[in-house]
């Protein structure tokens, strides 16, 4: 074990928020390591805990038992805590900024949307109906930008059918990133048998990941932005003239 320190399975449920009856179901599906036993009590220490805390955390995030199963079986005695913080780093949002609620009254005012438009906005998740005529804005600064650009004269079913072709190509782009860190990262890593002594590497690397995606985003469209600006007003200067 990870430590000395020992817990009464009590105090275990105590620190974990789990029932002892819960604790001891996960021991019988093999998701938890016996306690040492020490007369007729066993006592468990900070790796039960942190394991406790993984599934817990694991289950919360979607994860079925047959899964937390196997992953805890390819993890190195002793380093449950270092897996629960890359679990934790891979299930953060990469979204930084608070959703807000509007009512229906406001979106109307400031969009306009009659239902069809209404509908496809929520197709893409820029509202989120939550009943009561009330809506959930997952990211106001993009229903801003939407605002923005309706304001300079484009019809709002061009611009959702914009920011439908955005999303399509944006989700692209993340899965690229995300099977680049799979193939190189991560299925190296398992395939050495997810050495205990890699594991900060690997979540400092998923970490870095949200930075290094969008270090390489900008700019590439940045300059993309400049080529299709400069052609596309190219045509429109020679037709003119």
């Amino acid at each position: 074990m990870a430590t000395t320190e020992e817990l009464t399975i009590e105090e275990v449920a105590r620190r974990t928020g789990m029932t002892v009856r819960n604790i001891r179901a996960h021991q019988t599906r093999g998701l938890l390591p016996p306690p040492h036993v020490r007369g007729r009590t066993g006592f468990y220490s900070r790796e039960h805990v942190a394991r406790l805390d993984l599934i817990r955390e694991m289950q919360a995030s979607g994860f079925n038992l047959k899964a937390i199963k196997q992953l805890l079986e390819m993890t190195p005695e002793g380093a449950t805590e270092e897996v629960l913080r890359l679990e934790r780093v891979l299930m953060a949002p990469w979204e930084e900024e608070s959703s807000e609620i509007v009512e229906l009254a406001e979106l109307q005012e400031r969009f306009g949307a009659d239902a069809k438009a209404a509908r496809k906005a929520e197709d893409l998740g820029l509202v989120v109906p939550i009943g009561d005529g009330r809506f959930e804005i997952p990211s106001p600064s993009l229903l801003k930008a939407g605002e923005d650009v309706i304001a300079m004269g484009v019809p709002l079913d061009h611009a959702l059918s914009v920011m439908h072709k955005v999303r399509r190509a944006m989700r692209n782009v993340a899965q690229e990133f995300v099977r680049l860190f799979l193939r190189d990262v991560w299925r190296p890593f398992v395939d050495a048998g997810m050495p205990q002594e890699r594991l900060p590497e690997v979540r400092e690397s998923l970490e870095r990941l949200r930075s290094v995606a969008w270090e390489v985003v900008r700019p590439t469209f940045q300059t993309a932005m400049t080529a299709e600006v400069e052609e596309a007003f190219g045509k429109e200067l020679k037709r003119l003239g």
